[in-house]
């Protein structure tokens, strides 16, 4: 825990081996009770903080696995995935990548989901998984569902549209974390947001700038602008047949309100009026640089779209399109 504690980790209650090793069997770990008012952020990045009221506590459960780099960076024939523990010690070094060179780590997207699930059961946490990208996270996750677990999980637009396929010749506007999946994934996790058993869709919106994508795709930034490609992307599920609008702005609008506890996401006597008026069948081809952001990194350059927003409103209020 000490090196917790330099990372500003304060008010630490261990738990004992026994529940580490009820957690984790197959790793040494460590395991923690954090104050709501503390950051959790460890060195390398994988201290995972799972929010919830804690028995006794209050605050947030946090688990720090030995594990590091285990299909959290972008792998290539040449420069492998290593599985090594925090001293560096190695543990097992295996190329783990598809016919593109990609890292191939859906075992890493389910280890780290089961990990997650066992301390919801543990705790009892509310728990959000952000990034469901994997056909193999799947039955866990709706098997938590199934027993109760206060459990939901998300995917972005970019996950539900692209494949890896689409990197083509490593074209960095199609890099993300996590990375683009095989299309089985894809159409799985698809199937996954039309039954429910993934809750919300996001745009996961991400502004880089242009030098840190003009780079080997190794060494570029991952993430892509999406408040303005949202719901274009979408309605391509819409016109394919992959999901109804309703399934779309339950899964973009009404769940993630629920979640958080908001009024928004509905239509209903007193909810606020915070609404889209937009034509999903308006075609156009995307020309990236028209978009408002700073950013213009987007996958959709140059590709054709349906769906243009015609008005926004907040509270009632027009706040964007012509009579804005």
């Amino acid at each position: 825990m000490a090196k917790a504690a330099a990372n500003g980790v304060h008010d630490l209650q261990k738990l004992t081996a026994a529940q580490a090793q009820v957690l984790e069997p197959a790793l040494a770990c460590e395991a923690a009770l954090l104050s709501p008012s503390t950051g959790v952020i460890d060195s390398h990045g994988y201290m995972l903080a799972l929010q919830g009221d804690m028995e006794n506590a209050g605050g947030l459960l946090a688990l720090v696995s030995p594990v590091q780099h285990i299909g959290v960076r972008q792998g290539t024939a040449s420069h492998p995935i290593r599985v090594c523990t925090q001293d560096g010690t190695e543990l097992a070094c295996k190329v783990l990548v598809n016919a593109a060179g990609l890292s191939a780590v859906a075992l890493a997207e389910r280890m780290g989901l089961d990990r997650d699930l066992t301390l919801v059961e543990m705790t009892g946490a509310r728990y959000h998984a952000d990034q469901i990208t994997c056909a193999a996270s799947l039955p866990a996750l709706a098997r938590a569902k199934a027993a109760g677990l206060d459990v939901t999980a998300g995917v972005s637009i970019h996950h539900l549209t692209l494949n890896d396929l689409d990197v083509g010749d490593y074209r960095t506007f199609f890099k993300f974390t996590p990375p683009l999946r095989p299309e089985d994934d894809r159409l799985a996790v698809v199937e996954a947001v039309a039954s429910g058993v993934i809750d919300i869709l996001c745009s996961m919106h991400t502004p880089q700038d242009e030098e840190s994508k003009r780079l080997p795709f190794e060494e570029a930034a991952a993430g892509a602008v999406a408040l303005e490609t949202f719901l274009p992307a979408a309605m391509r599920l819409y016109h394919s047949g992959a999901l109804s609008l309703p399934q779309l702005f339950r899964a973009m609008s009404r769940n993630p309100a629920q979640r958080l506890g908001l009024p928004q996401g509905r239509l209903s006597m007193g909810a606020p009026a915070d609404l889209v008026l937009f034509d999903p069948d308006a075609p156009f081809l995307l020309d990236r640089f028209t978009l408002r952001p700073k950013s213009k990194n987007t996958p959709f350059d140059g590709q054709r779209m349906e769906g243009r927003v015609l008005g926004t409103f907040v509270g009632g209020t027009r706040v964007f399109g012509d009579e804005a």
